[in-house]
């Protein structure tokens, strides 16, 4: 039956109670503390995985976060969502009073206070960006990051009409909702997986009582999936990569190594010229790329020196030493993740902070070394032809 947006199920002998919450809304933080502390359940499950739950319950840890990490583990481009998602909160919350996020952050208090088990019931959001990254193609990645990218410096105002909508979804659908429309498929991965990761985990929550709280797009999938079993470990799955992507990263630079070992044998001079137009271009461009960035020079030097042997192993990228060497050099303070937020409200803002800047040079380093391999390398190639 349901009731004020509340949802009660009774399966396999337990009760279940889904409150359907808006994001976006004062009165549903105060519907989650009602109805935990009048139905004293024995669990409370939340729409929120362990790293979101981190985010949100351990502010400073994240703005304490090690930039050397973010860029060994190649998380640049979780962080730049992140960045997305954060720019977008800080919208709406500029705009109208208010703080998406707080009905969880509820829910984990009242769970807390009533001495109810917490369950953090959402799939992890890389394992969710990940399935919706193979489900888009080549095109639709580019519009992807196109789309967040520019998302993080919009000025767009939300209209009331817009605020209403967004009640009945979580941030995240909300962040995605123009491109879903753009790429039906991703609906999938980003809504129809989710209902069914969180119906099992509340199902298998503790207890003969459970309490849910849940955005209200998630609740009619959510009242569907939870009567069948779900595979949990299925839908953990990331997508195996193609291995067509390998096999021409590595052959590309067999391709032009074969080529300048064969010239250096029938005209050592014609090869080194190889040699020399290989290193500038790759050098220059690469070096270019981390200058436009504002880097320090030392990581325009070492985007120089890297890219002509990065573009060589596609193990490494350039970026990634050029990014080291500008955070250890301009390493992020504390206040950099404080103001990162709303720095990036601007251009100016996303260049002057020590975070986006050291991911600028990663991004700029890589792009100039990309587009150094393909021009050098063409080079390489008119060089073995002339001097055939």
């Amino acid at each position: 039956m349901t009731e004020d947006n509340i949802t009660r199920l009774e399966v396999g002998g337990k009760q279940f109670i889904l409150i359907g919450t808006a994001h976006v809304s004062k009165r549903s933080a105060e519907q989650v503390k009602e109805v935990v502390e009048r139905e004293r359940p024995d669990s409370v499950c939340i729409e929120l995985d362990a790293q979101r739950y981190d985010s949100v319950m351990q502010d400073k840890k994240w703005k304490e976060t090690d930039i050397f990490k973010i860029i060994k583990d190649k998380k640049a481009s979780l962080l730049l969502m992140n960045l997305a998602i954060s720019s977008f909160q800080n919208r709406l919350a500029d705009q109208f009073g208010i703080k998406p996020g707080s009905e969880m952050i509820q829910g984990i208090h009242s769970a807390q206070e009533t001495g109810a088990e917490l369950v953090l019931a959402d799939r992890n959001i890389q394992v969710t960006f990940s399935r919706i990254w193979g489900n888009i193609g080549l095109m639709g990645k580019v519009q992807l990051i196109s789309s967040v990218f520019f998302s993080i410096f919009s000025k767009e105002s939300i209209s009331e009409e817009e605020l209403e909508k967004m009640k009945q979804q979580d941030t995240l659908n909300a962040v995605m909702d123009d491109f879903t429309k753009a790429f039906p498929r991703i609906k999938k991965p980003l809504i129809d997986e989710r209902d069914q990761y969180l119906a099992q985990k509340i199902k298998e929550a503790p207890g003969d009582k459970v309490v849910a709280v849940l955005g209200a797009a998630h609740i009619p999938g959510i009242t569907r999936e939870i009567h069948e079993e779900q595979d949990l470990k299925a839908l953990n799955e990331v997508p195996k990569k193609s291995k067509w992507p390998k096999i021409i990263g590595w052959a590309i630079p067999a391709i032009i190594l074969s080529i300048i070992a064969y010239t250096f044998y029938a005209n050592p001079a014609a090869g080194l010229d190889q040699t020399v137009s290989w290193i500038l271009w790759n050098g220059t461009l690469a070096a270019i790329g981390a200058a436009v960035a504002f880097g320090h020079p030392l990581a325009i030097l070492t985007a120089f020196v890297a890219a002509p042997i990065s573009s060589l192993n596609p193990l490494v990228a350039a970026g990634w030493f050029s990014g080291l060497t500008q955070a250890f050099i301009r390493r992020p303070n504390v206040g950099d993740f404080d103001t990162l937020s709303k720095d990036v409200f601007t251009v100016k803002g996303f260049w002057d902070n020590k975070v986006t800047r050291v991911l600028l040079v990663i991004v700029l380093t890589n792009l100039g070394s990309s587009l150094g391999t393909f021009i050098g390398g063409a080079d390489v190639l008119r060089l073995f032809f002339e001097n055939l």
